[in-house]
């Protein structure tokens, strides 16, 4: 069957397409507030990191969604749960969102507060990201992003749900915020980009998300694949957009699994 995107803004929306998606925001709110009530952050500029009770094995960036127009960490506490559980400290940067910054703005905040997290905890470092975040998280591996030195300490990356080509956003409505121009989205778009290599990137998405998001996720594996770069695309069964994040609350999950190296 033939797939062709006539309409932009609705190829990119997920909630018209998620039964009682109104449901989740509240639902995240009240979980995020009662794991830093049971968990006190350290403050990461706006962000948040959280610490395990003893040394941590290392270090878990998670970036946060919302086509970098909106949320900050304060929604996304709970997501930390899986890592500290298994002994890791969980870093929730900040980055200051559309229309007050674009989109090349917001991949350095996410490498300085990487930098940053990352120099109060050793050991290795993995990164995720959902949606938009999963587009950040990409970036930090993108050759030229971090330092060396930091790089050399990643060991795997694991977008979720990620948007790895800007382009197709140019069409879209909310590009009146994002103000992508094509120079942008061609710069910032980690699937045009050239990858780290060493460093095993797996985009990780539901099964029953939009198509749009199913094509992004194969995209940015098989273009990385093409130059070099150990990845793969996991399609997780039953999953939509809004709960294919909920792995990373179980310490035993396969998403946990992926990004801590302890593979089915």
């Amino acid at each position: 069957m033939l797939y062709q995107i006539t309409d932009w803004d609705d190829a990119y929306a997920n909630g018209a397409h998620i039964p009682e998606a109104e449901a989740f925001l509240p639902r995240w709110t009240a979980a995020a507030a009662a794991f830093r009530a049971a968990h006190r952050p350290l403050p990461l500029g706006r962000g948040h990191l959280f610490l395990p009770a003893s040394t941590p094995k290392g270090l878990l960036v998670f970036v946060h969604g919302g086509y970098w127009m909106r949320f900050d960490p304060s929604t996304w506490s709970h997501l930390a749960a899986g890592a500290i559980a298994l002994g890791w400290a969980c870093a929730i940067p900040a980055y200051r969102l559309a229309p007050r910054v674009r989109i090349a703005q917001m991949t350095s905040d996410i490498a300085r507060a990487v930098a940053k997290a990352a120099f109060n905890v050793a050991g290795p470092v993995v990164l995720t990201g959902h949606s938009a975040g999963g587009h950040l998280a990409a970036r930090m591996v993108c050759e030229g992003v971090l330092p060396d030195r930091l790089a050399a300490r990643i060991t795997a990356c694991v977008p979720i749900s990620p948007l790895s080509d800007l382009r197709p956003l140019l069409r879209t409505a909310m590009n009146q915020k994002l103000r992508l121009d094509p120079e942008e989205a061609l710069s910032e778009s980690p699937a045009l980009l050239t990858p780290r290599m060493g460093i095993p990137v797996t985009t990780w998405v539901g099964a029953a998300e939009r198509p749009e998001f199913i094509r992004q996720a194969r995209l940015l594996a098989d273009a990385w694949a093409g130059l070099g770069a150990a990845t793969e695309c996991v399609i997780a069964p039953g999953r939509h957009h809004f709960d294919v994040i909920d792995g990373l609350t179980d310490p035993a999950s396969p998403l946990m699994r992926r990004l801590l190296d302890h593979k089915d």
